[in-house]
């Protein structure tokens, strides 16, 4: 196939219709550049160039080929750029999935960080719990995933990026808002928890027996079961982010049973090319 080489030399002898000058402009010998311009006639057993004595001219084919050869050496020219600005990071894209806690309120402040570091670098962040999140890593559909829970996985490189309380809370004036608590009495209580899958929830069944609790709902979003919550007369296990505001006015309360503090980790596939803007965002952590 033709070079890219072959299509700058055709056009600066096209361009000067002159061996010597294009070869000057080229930093190349005129036999040099002769030779490519025949080797491009040859292959396709077409003349682009008229020779008359020491003049040369474009050919009606050379006249046609000149703006594809032109538009060819352009798009190459964008294609170096484009490659150029991405390890510059002046332009791409950073793809991370977030666990719902993660997502919803630890990581939206470092985006923002990041966006006015890197402001060309599109951000494209999906949501899930933390089982989805390392799916996504897994499958290649983002590059790098942060989770509250836990994964166990070969080809999943981890790293803990922050630490988060997970409290046991209920509404004020719930029976065991007072006083230490028992295994027993959180087993007689009714719940609400995040659904299956989840890290806030597997922080709670780490400790207590699952099979064992009453659990009225499992919901979907750390929202609706903080909504549930303030509507009834059930307990929850939740991030400290999640109900911080509610704590600190009084609508819920902690209940004294301590679960152990869990990490939030990064994940990236081990053997998946990492991006610029990937390694530039690891850096930020």
């Amino acid at each position: 196939m033709m070079t890219l080489e072959q299509l700058r030399i055709f056009v600066a002898v096209a361009e000067r219709e002159h061996l010597t000058q294009a070869a000057d402009a080229l930093h190349l010998t005129p036999s040099a550049v002769s030779s490519a311009v025949r080797v491009l006639e040859d292959r396709y057993g077409i003349a682009l160039f008229h020779r008359t004595g020491r003049r040369i001219e474009l050919t009606e084919a050379g006249l046609a080929f000149l703006p594809e050869a032109k538009a060819t050496l352009a798009r190459a020219e964008s294609a170096d750029l484009f490659l150029t600005e991405i390890g510059g990071l002046k332009r791409g894209t950073l793809a991370v999935a977030a666990s719902q806690t993660v997502g919803g309120y630890w990581l939206p402040p470092l985006l923002m960080r990041f966006h006015a570091v890197y402001p060309a670098i599109a951000i494209r962040m999906v949501g899930g719990n933390t089982e989805q999140v390392a799916e996504a890593v897994l499958e290649g559909r983002v590059e790098l995933g942060i989770i509250e829970g836990e994964v166990d996985h070969p080809a999943l490189s981890q790293r803990i990026v922050a630490r988060d309380r997970v409290l046991v809370v209920a509404p004020a004036g719930h029976p065991l808002a007072d006083g230490p608590i028992t295994p027993d009495a959180l087993t007689q209580a009714r719940w609400v928890l995040r659904e299956p899958g989840s890290g806030t929830r597997s922080a709670l069944t780490s400790v207590l027996d699952e099979t064992a609790l009453d659990v009225a709902l499992s919901l979907p979003s750390n929202e609706a079961v903080r909504s549930a919550v303030l509507a009834g007369n059930a307990l929850t296990a939740v991030s400290e982010y999640v109900v911080r505001d509610d704590l600190a006015a009084g609508r819920l309360v902690t209940v004294a049973f301590d679960l152990p503090e869990r990490a939030f980790r990064l994940l990236r596939h081990k053997e998946r090319y990492r991006s610029r803007a990937a390694l530039a965002f690891e850096a930020l952590l």
